[in-house]
């Protein structure tokens, strides 16, 4: 997959693109869906999953240290989307969420993970109070959050710079 996407961004930097910004992957194994499918998760978030993603995060991030050498005229960001996500579901309520584990519109389930959202699901009267909208995506508070940070955010969020900093680079290409 990073040999693709190295392919699929330096075709990208061919047809003249110089900042882009590469997200990793968030940490699925904590999404209410997988908690829900993963019996020896308990309450928790699922092993597995983050495990994977955590490998494939590490080469993304020296993929895309790897395309800053190379690019000449280029930048590329790594967005540490998995780190900005755990710390949420870490510090949920430092946040003003009431809910990291049970999605606001919910089902069927011990997190009501276990089917999407439909006609027959209950919803949250506030869905700012939850972490998670539905078995698999953040709210538009969660989502709000990691912008913010990936905008503005110091290098533990975002590397080698973020993405107002980025805007405002000037390149020579």
């Amino acid at each position: 997959m990073i040999s693709r996407f190295r392919l699929q961004l330096t075709r990208l930097y061919q047809f003249g693109a110089r900042k882009i910004v590469v997200i990793n992957i968030g940490p699925i194994g904590c999404i209410p869906f997988e908690r829900e499918t993963d019996p020896t998760a308990g309450d928790e978030c699922s092993v597995e999953p983050n495990e994977v993603a955590q490998m494939y995060n590490i080469k993304l991030k020296t993929l895309v240290e790897d395309l800053n050498k190379n690019l000449q005229g280029s930048r590329f960001v790594y967005a540490d989307v998995f780190r900005i996500v755990y710390d949420i579901l870490q510090n949920y309520s430092s946040y003003g969420f009431e809910s990291e584990k049970i999605p606001c519109c919910s089902l069927l389930g011990k997190v009501g993970g276990l089917i999407p959202c439909g006609p027959s699901s209950k919803v949250c009267m506030d869905r700012s109070k939850y972490v998670f909208w539905d078995p698999y995506h953040p709210t538009e508070a969660a989502n709000v959050i990691i912008a913010r940070r990936l905008l503005s955010g110091d290098t533990s969020d975002i590397f080698p710079i973020n993405i107002w900093q980025l805007a405002n680079l000037k390149i020579n290409a």
